[in-house]
């Protein structure tokens, strides 16, 4: 096989770190212009901010391995062997349809139908197979994209497997799919958005 390849839309991240900055200095600024029991209540909001930013739109990835496809998603991270993928689809974002049920990638959405209009027809060849319906390429599966340029990778190890005999008749080793669940990302959260609605109380009540 190829070994490993790890892809996360650079859009995302790219936003994800004009947020993360813009926190950090509002942090910096209300640090330097205030004492301390009024920065407790300003900090909540941009760290918020800046958190869910990396949550959502930095962290999340899909990673192609020997092993299978593991989804990194916002709360939880699943692993799904080989043997378990049964079609690829990119209709609202790459999404995985497996004997253990469906499962889309956070980090791989399709985009608007206006991106097939930008791609230049030679990248719209030789792609595997199962990437055309009816002979047409749809815009989940545009090279380039977040979501085509995943499932064209998964396509083709997945085609190279099953044409090499690999996945014939073979089974998951389990009848769930290996899931991490991220407590500590949740809680997190969690704590930030309570500290900012008091926050935000505790400010109200101090205009009031």
């Amino acid at each position: 096989m190829n070994g490993s390849i790890t892809l996360r839309p650079l859009f995302s991240r790219i936003v994800a770190a004009i947020v993360v900055v813009f926190a950090i200095t509002a942090v910096v600024s209300f640090v330097l212009a205030y004492d301390r029991v009024a920065v407790l209540s300003m900090v909540a909001a941009p760290l918020l901010a800046g958190y869910a930013a990396w949550l959502v739109l930095w962290q999340p990835a899909v990673h192609i391995s020997d092993s299978g496809v593991r989804l990194e998603n916002v709360f939880r991270t699943i692993h799904l062997p080989w043997p378990s993928i049964q079609r690829i689809d990119t209709k609202w974002s790459l999404t995985l349809f497996t004997t253990f049920g469906r499962f889309a990638a956070w980090a791989a959405p399709a985009p608007g139908r206006h991106s097939q209009l930008s791609v230049d027809p030679a990248d719209t060849r030789n792609l595997p197979t199962s990437s055309y319906v009816g002979g047409a390429l749809r815009p989940g599966d545009v090279p380039r994209t977040a979501s085509g340029d995943a499932a064209t990778i998964i396509r083709m190890r997945w085609e190279s497997l099953r044409d090499a005999g690999y996945l014939e008749d073979a089974r998951p080793e389990t009848e769930r799919p290996p899931v991490r669940i991220h407590w500590v990302r949740a809680g997190i959260l969690a704590a930030l958005v309570v500290l900012t609605v008091l926050s935000a109380l505790l400010a109200g009540g101090v205009t009031s």
